[in-house]
């Protein structure tokens, strides 16, 4: 690739961000769970991921405030309008992922 400034690298990163965050609030019929066992990750990570630049920062902003910006609302309200129950299958397949210690 290019080499880029450290600016434009910034930029296009938080623009690729901004789409997947996008495209996440616009795929409520995906579960954390299925993101989890798929990718590792889930909804949640990239809010825990997005405080923690804030704290870096000094920002001060919530856990809250970061999953509501994730989930385009409060994270309560999605739960409750999106959250299915899990299936065994799923637990099961996040179980033998799980890092054994």
């Amino acid at each position: 690739m290019t080499e880029l400034d450290e600016r434009t690298r910034t930029e296009l990163e938080a623009a690729a961000f901004r789409r997947l965050v996008s495209h996440l609030r616009s795929r409520t019929d995906v579960q954390n769970l299925d993101l989890m066992n798929l990718a590792g990750f889930c909804r949640n990570c990239l809010s825990n991921w997005l405080k923690d630049a804030a704290d870096e920062r000094g920002l001060g902003l919530s856990k809250d405030d970061m999953r509501t910006h994730v989930y385009g609302m409060p994270y309560e309200e999605w739960k409750a309008r999106y959250q299915t129950e899990a299936r065994p299958e799923q637990l099961a397949k996040f179980e033998a992922a799980k890092p054994q210690h």
